[in-house]
């Protein structure tokens, strides 16, 4: 397997954003996009986690920088995001991936602290973080593509997580009405939902319900969880020159789950 970037890759030559890149799904994708052929500029709260990631890109040969972001704050998005172009001079494309978590149980059982908490970072700030890079897209490489990242969670009834779920189906919603605003621009915006993925996210709900991976993957058809690689593959594919017919889907990327 080649461990250098490609100008064949299927991101080769643009300039990526990515937020929730320290680790997990974000940080898969911050390897996978610039072994790709991208610039990848990484976007998260922990600055630790986002220097480890881009000193890993580096050694592989890629083009990578960080930016500290916090979603919940509009400026902070919109810095990140300018971050891009006044490193690179355009934007791109642009994965929208980070997300919070909060313990499970029922509707009646959530906090409104946490539910304002998953709302702030999963809900407004993909909001925010869209109009930051339709914004750069449209002034600097004119077309583009930009991929959110929900949950296979959100495409039913979600007890376990209710405030998780319902932010997540409410990004679909998102997803779906900017693609057909921005489609006649050119810039394409797709989610993808992914199905029981080995992430930090699994092991704490793992913690508050002991057996879960087991029952996620006896519900799972391939048998088996996903790597954040995996999922990162199908970000990529969206993103990419590749998809340039698909908008407005919400792809699941599940094992068969939802088959």
């Amino acid at each position: 397997m080649t461990t250098s970037p490609t100008s064949a890759g299927l991101l080769a030559g643009k300039v990526a954003f990515i937020s929730g890149a320290g680790r997990g799904i974000g940080a898969a994708a911050a390897r996978l996009f610039a072994l790709e052929g991208a610039r990848v500029v990484l976007a998260a709260r922990t600055e630790a986690q986002l220097r480890t990631v881009t000193d890993a890109v580096r050694a592989t040969g890629g083009i990578a920088d960080y930016v500290v972001c916090d979603l919940a704050d509009a400026g902070s998005v919109r810095a990140a995001v300018g971050r891009a172009v006044e490193l690179h001079g355009r934007l791109d494309v642009a994965f929208n991936n980070a997300g919070t978590f909060v313990p499970p149980g029922p509707l009646d059982t959530v906090t409104e602290a946490d539910f304002d908490h998953v709302y702030a970072i999963n809900l407004r700030g993909p909001w925010l973080s869209m109009v930051a890079e339709v914004a750069a897209v449209r002034a600097t490489a004119g077309t583009g593509a930009i991929v959110n990242n929900s949950s296979v969670g959100s495409l039913r009834g979600n007890p376990a997580l209710p405030a998780y779920g319902a932010m997540k189906r409410a990004v679909n919603s998102l997803t779906e009405s900017a693609a057909v605003t921005y489609g006649p621009e050119g810039i394409r915006v797709n989610a993808i939902a992914p199905g029981n993925t080995r992430t930090e996210m699994i092991d704490t709900w793992q913690e508050h319900s002991p057996g879960l991976v087991d029952r996620l993957v006896a519900a799972t058809p391939l048998g088996r969880g996903a790597e954040p690689e995996e999922i990162a593959q199908a970000a990529a594919w969206l993103l990419s020159d590749r998809a340039s017919f698909v908008t407005g889907a919400v792809l699941p990327v599940d094992g068969g789950v939802r088959a």
